[in-house]
């Protein structure tokens, strides 16, 4: 499979006890495993199984991924921010892959 591109559209700055929206995309096909190819063959699943945003560490925001979602999957949550610092989100891929992407917040 071709590497994964994820793309995080969030604010860079924002004030104190503002609630911001963190908007995620991945480009992935996400195959179920239940299609089969011109063969006759199963195409194995092939799927972003896991997704975490942390901040300054700590996990604000994770969810299981299932085979049931579209490709390239688009993840959208909301959080309050109280103090600058980093965004680091993490995708996990059944093949073992990370995918990984940080952004830093401004908060004043």
């Amino acid at each position: 499979m071709a590497k994964s591109k994820p793309r995080v559209k969030a604010p860079k700055s924002a004030s104190k006890g503002e609630v911001i929206t963190i908007k995620t995309l991945i480009s992935h096909k996400m195959e179920s495993g239940q299609r089969k190819d011109k063969q006759g063959n199963v195409i194995p699943r092939s799927i972003i199984n896991h997704f975490t945003a942390k901040f300054n560490g700590e996990v604000v925001f994770e969810v299981d991924i299932e085979p049931a979602i579209s490709a390239n999957p688009y993840l959208q949550f909301k959080m309050r921010v109280d103090e600058p610092g980093e965004f680091e989100f993490i995708w996990n891929d059944d093949d073992g892959s990370v995918y990984t992407k940080k952004q830093k917040l401004k908060v004043g």
